[in-house]
């Protein structure tokens, strides 16, 4: 490599870190200033009317399926709450990349808060699936790849949070906790594609296979949308929460510090 193509690629590493550091402020400006708990809130009001709205599609607007049943309108939350799940634990990734590059407080907290929301969506996909599975296959649970894979998933990123709770808060617990993540996510992309790679009793794909009617597309599409945006409020109030919880922890620390200082100075 030449000193022109060393230049070019140190400054694209340190660009790229610049935006991330700009990110990362910005974040930590929006959940953190005065009006981010009334921000929250609003937010939080919104994705339960959405929630509502996508229920309204999915009993008012779209068809009973001929074949399943009223049974068959448990897909549109299921499938949507494993995708939710799916963008939660990318934000962990994402997170774990970011911590163990620039060791930021920020993207940690980040992943902290995408496993948590991401364990909750992965444990209704599961639930969900099961209330499914019991009147269509006549058992609550069978050792499906899909299904399996799936377990795992919720087995990985529990595990996470347990780490991250039983741990020693600090610099070696996040950076171990980031690596469990980042190689956590590498069971996303099984989970999603098992039913094409195995020959598996769970439904194939039917979305990208046009299998759908215009109607129930559209259901799912709109349910979809409204339960990805709850899992983004629901991250970024489980971020405040650990913001709040970090500046406590900061606080308690600083204390019996600040107090023998001042009792020196009046000494």
């Amino acid at each position: 490599m030449t000193r022109d193509e060393d230049a070019r690629s140190l400054d694209t590493g340190v660009s790229a870190r610049r935006a991330l550091g700009r990110l990362a402020r910005s974040t930590v400006k929006i959940l953190s200033a005065p009006g981010a708990h009334a921000r929250l809130e609003q937010a939080a009001v919104a994705a339960v009317a959405l929630m509502l709205v996508a229920a309204g599609f999915i009993f008012l607007y779209a068809p009973t399926d001929y074949l399943q049943g009223p049974v068959q309108r448990i897909f549109y939350l299921h499938v949507s709450s494993a995708i939710a799940a799916y963008g939660c634990f990318a934000v962990v990734l994402l997170g774990g990349i970011v911590y163990l590059w620039k060791e930021n407080a920020t993207a940690d907290r980040l992943a902290r808060a995408g496993a948590l929301v991401g364990v909750v969506f992965t444990t209704v996909t599961l639930v969900m699936g099961m209330i499914w599975a019991k009147p269509i296959w006549g058992t609550f649970w069978t050792w499906d790849a899909r299904l399996t894979s799936t377990l795992v998933l919720w087995i990985i990123y529990a595990g996470y949070l347990m780490v991250r709770r039983l741990a020693e808060p600090g610099r070696q617990a996040a950076r171990f906790a980031a690596v469990v993540g980042i190689f956590g996510f590498i069971d996303v992309p099984v989970v999603h594609f098992s039913v094409t790679w195995w020959r598996t009793q769970h439904p194939g794909p039917v979305v990208i296979n046009d299998a759908l009617p215009p109607q129930m597309l559209i259901a799912f599409l709109i349910t979809m949308a409204c339960t990805l945006f709850l899992a983004a409020v629901m991250i970024a109030i489980r971020y405040r929460i650990e913001l709040l919880m970090d500046q406590a922890a900061e606080k308690a620390v600083l204390a019996p510090i600040v107090a023998a200082s001042e009792i020196g100075g009046a000494r």
